[in-house]
């Protein structure tokens, strides 16, 4: 069964042709984007979390406010760079979030990407400690908050804790589930293995270490089969999830394709074909934006071995078109996945699905 949702990168800003201009307008643009996604069927709506730029960063008043207004699909982060945060704040944040929602979460964390910020997580109180890297300090703080959230004992009780003896303190609220509802944001092969051992679920997204020249698709594949491999070795109990990003554009109306249809310009910046480059300190291959009639999307995405391997596909989209832009493409999108549904070879997920409500335009 493959799953659909968006992902929204959660831009605003002034510049022409922006519906979305202040992030007053981004929060409650989100907030209908979600209850866009579930009007349309589709199955989830997931958010990036960046700091110190004109895009969604604190993501858990955000999620309890999309959970209440919504009944069923799932509610996700992409990511959440874990070097920013206190986890044992973040494990009573997600929790509320969580309970809010009916258990909905589907909370991706990481080590975080660039950024502008010369040392964010310094500046928030969170110094990177001398001899420790960027990648073990989050490791720490991930397990730290999946310890947490487990309502593992965390605290010594004090004279007033009415509690057994030699019984720590555990964290509250706890939202029964969540735990298995982590995923990480894996870059490579050699981190796609670390979490299929920590027994998280697997983010890879629009971009994947390496510059080989093969497809964004088969070096993802690789990266797959890494992960599910080092999940059955750990003996991990139930099935792993996988997520893949993909930059998908349904051309559905004249609006649609006079901002993404084909032209010389986007075919000269190689928008159509995947390109290698480098990000950080390492090389990378960057997907290709899908855009078309249904019939050219379902042909290219059932030669995307990656997309036909995971159980979710995440769709990044123009957030700054706002959610009614958006609200005609999610029918599109939700109409894909089920002509992609008959060829699909990833793992089932089974859903439950409540009654939708309909899409408010506010």
């Amino acid at each position: 069964m493959l799953n659909i949702g968006f992902l929204s990168f959660g831009w605003w800003s002034g510049a022409p042709g922006s519906r979305v201009r202040t992030a007053s307008e981004l929060m409650h643009d989100t907030i209908r984007l979600a209850e866009a996604a579930e009007d349309a069927a589709l199955d989830g709506a997931w958010i990036r979390i960046h700091h110190y730029e004109q895009n969604t960063s604190s993501p858990f008043p955000l999620l309890a406010a999309m959970g209440a207004r919504t009944s069923r699909v799932e509610l996700g982060t992409g990511v959440i760079n874990m070097r920013y945060e206190n986890p044992l704040y973040m494990a009573e944040a997600a929790g509320t979030a969580d309970l809010i929602a009916g258990g909905r979460l589907q909370l991706g964390v990481s080590r975080g990407s660039p950024e502008p910020a010369a040392d964010g997580p310094g500046t928030f109180g969170y110094p990177l400690p001398v001899g420790k890297r960027p990648v073990e300090d989050a490791a720490e703080r991930i397990a730290k908050f999946r310890d947490a959230i487990s309502g593992t004992g965390i605290a010594e009780p004090g004279a007033n804790a009415h509690v057994r003896p030699g019984t720590k303190l555990a964290i509250t609220p706890q939202s029964p589930g969540l735990t298995k509802r982590i995923w990480y944001g894996a870059g490579g092969e050699e981190s796609a293995r670390t979490v299929g051992e920590l027994g998280m679920n697997l983010m890879s997204s629009t971009l994947v270490e390496g510059g080989t020249g093969e497809p964004l698709g088969v070096i993802q594949s690789r990266q797959i089969d890494a992960f599910r491999s080092a999940w059955a070795d750990a003996r991990h109990e139930g099935v792993p999830r996988v997520s893949v990003s993909r930059s998908i554009q349904p051309i559905v109306d004249d609006e649609t394709a006079l901002y993404f249809g084909p032209t010389l310009e986007r075919d000269r910046m190689g928008a159509n074909r995947d390109q290698v480059g480098s990000i950080d300190t390492f090389i990378a291959t960057f997907g290709k934006t899908y855009v078309g009639d249904l019939d050219k999307l379902e042909r290219e995405l059932r030669d995307d071995e990656a997309v036909m391997s995971s159980d979710t596909l995440l769709v990044t989209i123009p957030n700054q078109l706002g959610a009614d832009f958006n609200h005609r493409t999610f029918f599109a999108l939700k109409e894909l996945r089920d002509r992609l549904a008959p060829h699909h070879t990833g793992p089932h997920r089974s859903d439950s699905s409540s009654g939708l409500r309909g899409f408010e335009r506010h």
